[in-house]
């Protein structure tokens, strides 16, 4: 990665990156990606780092969806409930067979509106799935069927009590832990912002904690990280 400065800031993209990183690969607050910088002989605020945040997350989620290969045909879908600023949000998400994530979006409501708009929110950005995996969730049904364009897709309910779809519970799991980090998410637009890229993140680090031998595993490792250079350079 390139040592230059982006426009109006005055550190390189290499320390920009590194702690965008850290920040969203690992579950760490940002008073942590500051100490941890610190100890490398990089003082960089707390107000920075929310800035860098700010500014950068979008783009990278961007440039990141544009490197991921075709995704599955398989889509399992959730919600779950995500407190933001002391108010119920439920936080959509959809992750094809192999367990990558194909997107999220935090919604207010819990309905078959919000169903729908997922659904056409993942319409606009991939192919019409062989099947759709969700629970018993009556609005999934709901919006399907008021979704021509879904008609002849299979739709799967499982009993969401029995934890059968394991693919999308396990997806969940990093959402829940960086809540627990950041003492509750406050704003909807920028829990929005950075699930977002949490979510490219982990596709791009899926393969690197597997038990496939370590040689294989650091050389999804080395591919993860040239990608990364590469989107940050892209997005400055």
């Amino acid at each position: 990665m390139t040592d230059r400065k982006p426009y109006r800031h005055r550190f390189p993209l290499s320390i920009i990156g590194y702690a965008l990183w850290l920040y969203h690969r690992f579950p760490l607050s940002q008073r942590d990606v500051q100490e941890l910088l610190f100890e490398r002989g990089i003082e960089v605020s707390h107000e920075t780092l929310r800035q860098w945040n700010i500014k950068f997350a979008p783009l990278l989620t961007e440039e990141l969806r544009h490197q991921e290969p075709r995704r599955g045909s398989r889509w399992h879908l959730d919600e779950v409930c995500v407190p933001v600023g002391g108010v119920k949000h439920w936080l959509w998400r959809a992750v094809d067979e192999h367990g990558m994530v194909l997107d999220l979006l935090l919604q207010p409501h819990r309905d078959t509106q919000a169903a729908r708009t997922f659904f056409t929110r993942l319409l606009s950005e991939f192919e019409v799935p062989e099947l759709i995996h969700t629970d018993k969730f009556w609005s999934y049904g709901a919006a399907i069927r008021e979704l021509p364009v879904l008609h002849a897709v299979e739709h799967v309910q499982v009993a969401s009590t029995a934890r059968c779809d394991n693919l999308i519970e396990q997806s969940h799991r990093p959402t829940r832990q960086q809540e627990r980090q950041h003492l509750s998410f406050k704003r909807r637009r920028r829990t929005q912002e950075f699930l977002a890229l949490h979510a490219r993140v982990s596709n791009l680090h899926q393969h690197t904690r597997t038990t496939v031998p370590a040689s294989r595993r650091q050389n999804y490792f080395r591919a993860a990280l040239r990608v990364w250079s590469e989107v940050v350079q892209g997005a400055a």
